[in-house]
Order: structure tokens, then sequence, then C-alpha cells
């Protein structure tokens, strides 16, 4: 990576205060400007999700990584934690990126992130041209039923998060949306320890997703989208990889990749291996 001492900037919106990083990796010479805009998860900073996978993309000139509300430096000025909903996150970053003057870039989301990078292209439309999503939140199962349901253990897990049994509800949180990981007991100590920074902020995340499920459509969410590299943990639940290859059965913008090894952490875990594919996506993207 040419930068290793990205940008870092902090946008103020009223009380809030938005912080941001801006990486500029290495490029190839003779290749077009290109931005790309990535979103993490619930209750994970921005550098700690995508600082180890950015350093292997090559097809960007500047990568942006915000820091959701919630999570990571983004505060109120009181240094409160409070409630938000999806929609005020797709705001956050739509005057973000207003704020540093970005017309057209590319986009990922991780997770809450994938959601919140979903709306975003569904609002933008054309200015988000190639997107990539991990595992993004309303896709985990086919059956929009069972998409809902599994919410109600995060539901369970957010309760628990602000009665202050932070561990507690971290690992229902894990065994619900990882039931398959294979950790070593350090990775899950360094897990639950990065989820706990900001225990409630983690839960106001969790609950933002289950406001706005019972909200949006998915279907008219899924055909606003352009075209899409979707990336599952090989260890994750077969009924998420079963949504996707029917995504890529039926959308002819939606390509489904497996990462084998990995489970929901796959930019934690296998950062390389997914940039070095969302290189070769870019690549394939704009050779259409």
């Amino acid at each position: 990576m040419r930068d290793s001492n990205p940008e870092t900037g902090t946008l103020k919106l009223d009380q809030l205060e938005l912080v941001y990083r801006i990486y500029r990796p290495v490029k190839p010479e003779n290749c077009s400007p290109r931005r790309l805009l990535l979103i993490h998860g619930a209750g994970v900073a921005g550098r700690y999700t995508w600082e180890g996978l950015a350093r292997f993309l090559t097809e960007w000139d500047e990568i942006l990584v915000p820091d959701l509300r919630g999570a990571g430096e983004t505060h109120w000025v009181d240094r409160e934690e409070r409630p938000f909903t999806v929609e005020e996150l797709v705001d956050d970053i739509e005057k973000l990126i207003r704020s540093l003057q970005w017309q057209t870039f590319d986009l990922g989301g991780y997770s809450l992130g994938g959601l919140v990078a979903m709306l975003l292209k569904q609002r933008l439309r054309d200015r988000v041209q190639k997107q990539y999503l991990l595992e993004s939140a309303i896709l985990d199962r086919e059956s929009w039923q069972d998409t809902v349901a599994i919410r109600e253990t995060y539901a369970s897990a957010a309760a628990q998060l602000h009665h202050s049994k932070a561990e507690e509800g971290i690992k229902t949180f894990l065994d619900a949306i990882s039931p398959n990981r294979r950790v070593s007991p350090q990775v899950e100590k360094l897990t639950i320890a990065r989820l706990g920074e900001r225990a409630r902020g983690f839960a106001y995340s969790l609950q933002s997703v289950n406001q706005a499920i019972k909200q949006l459509d998915r279907e008219t969410v899924l055909a606003a989208q352009g075209d899409v590299s979707s990336f599952i943990g090989g260890l994750s639940v077969d009924l998420m990889h079963q949504l996707h290859r029917a995504l890529a059965d039926r959308l002819p913008n939606w390509h489904y990749f497996l990462i084998s090894g990995t489970d929901h952490s796959l930019p934690y875990q296998k950062p390389r291996q997914i940039a070095h594919m969302m290189n070769e996506e870019l690549r394939r993207y704009l050779s259409r």
C-alpha cells in the first residue's frame, strides 16, 4: 500500500462526529482513476474490518472507510450511545460522500454495512457502480419468514448487551450468525473484545436491522442493485448459500462466490483472497 498512514477526517453532522479514513493503494500504471467506499458491519470499527483487506486492493486510487454510528470513533459529542435507524446510517454516508465531492464510486459492504450499501445504491442509482457484498444483512435465508425469524435471536443478544451482559450477548450473536465457526480461543476472545468496545452501540446496530427488516421489501431492494459480487463464507449456513446461488441463477448481475474455510468473519480471516477477487471482479466488470 502506497499510503501506510491513511488520511483521517471528521464530518460534523449536528451533534454527531462521523470519523472516516481514506486509503490510497498502489495501482497499476495506465489505469483510470477509481474510488471505492467500504462500509463495515455492526459493532466493529471500519479500520478493523477493512484495513487488512485494503492493503491488497490494487484497482482504486482512493478507498473510503467510515465508522458508522455505534462503532469505532464516530460518536455523539457527549459520548452517549443513542438508537438509530438504518436509514439514518444511509443519510450519514450520503452526506459524507457529498462533503468529499465524490460523484461516482464503487461500493462494498459487510453484514449491516451490506444492507446500508444496498440502500445507498437504491437511492443514488448510477452514481454507484461496481458493488461488493460480504454476507449482507437481510440476505440470510431464501425464505423471508426465516430471515425475519433469525432476527429474534439478534434481538435477544441486543437485550443482553443493554443489560450489562456484554460477553453473554456477543456469544448469543456469534452462535446465531456463525454456528459452524472454527476459531481458536484467542481469536474468539479478540472478537468478543472488539464487539464489546461499544457494547450498547453494537446493540443499537442490531436493533436498527431488526427495525429495518419489518419495513423493507427485499425484492424491491434487490431490483435496484447493479453488478454485485457476493462473498459467502464456506462455513456459513447452507441456507445462506442456497439464497445466493438462487440469486445468481435468476439475476444476470449477481455473482456468487464461496470463500472456503471461513464463516461470517470472512473479511478478517480471508482479506488477501477476497481483495484479489475484488480486483478481478472489477476487471471483469470493466471489460463487459
